[in-house]
């Protein structure tokens, strides 16, 4: 998510875990990534998990809406390929980054969103990460835009998507203080992840396996 989220976070020694593998079957393999130490992107944490949302009310009525605060931006390139399975594979994966943002920001303080968009390892790294924020008593403010998103159907249920996201323009700021850690652009202001989405029984494209890798060549603008 945000790189500059590590000036506040710094001190709780954060160890990102990986869940994705990007094979057909999508196995169960994780591993440690020290580039996503300092950032953080939500690929999983070390801080005792918040309890679960509960997605049970929002499936019986609708998409949750989800806010985010008029200083956090986000903005998601390659919105539309033609095919519109792919589309709306992109379309829940972008609500699946703005339900964590809003949940981190205390829009959705509950995290009813987290939980309608997200499941298995995806939900356990994104409910680990806003604990993280929590802890820290911080909070997002700032742009990110996520470009060259593509999409992978493996079948009618289940797609591979990968996108890169420039942090450049995120921070961290402190919920107490109003103050908003900067540090300086590098590469590892860029991101690429490797998501995996399954459709639930409401159509639904949620995010079951995420894998973030900071500073990769891919990515860089």
């Amino acid at each position: 998510m945000i790189r500059h989220r590590a000036a506040v976070l710094a001190a709780l020694s954060l160890t990102v875990v990986g869940a994705l593998t990007l094979s057909a079957c999508a196995g169960d393999d994780s591993a440690s990534h020290e580039g996503d130490k300092k950032a953080g992107a939500d690929a999983g944490g070390s801080a005792p998990a918040s309890p679960r949302p509960s997605t049970s009310s929002l499936a019986q009525t609708g998409r949750p809406e989800i806010e985010l605060p008029s200083d956090l931006r986000l903005t998601f390139e390659d919105g539309a390929t033609g095919d519109a399975v792919k589309d709306a594979v992109l379309a829940d994966n972008a609500e699946r980054m703005r339900a964590v943002d809003a949940a981190i920001a205390g829009t959705d303080p509950a995290g009813e969103a987290v939980g309608f968009y997200n499941r298995g390892k995806a939900l356990d790294a994104a409910v680990s990460w806003i604990a993280q924020f929590e802890k820290a008593n911080a909070t997002l403010t700032g742009e990110v835009r996520y470009f060259d998103r593509k999409v992978t159907l493996k079948d009618e249920d289940s797609a591979v998507l990968t996108f890169c996201a420039d942090e450049s323009k995120g921070f961290s700021k402190d919920k107490a203080t109003g103050e908003v850690a900067k540090t300086p652009v590098t590469r590892n202001s860029y991101v690429l992840y490797n998501t995996r989405l399954d459709k639930n029984s409401d159509d639904v494209w949620q995010t079951s396996q995420i894998l973030s890798t900071r500073g990769d060549d891919e990515c860089q603008a």
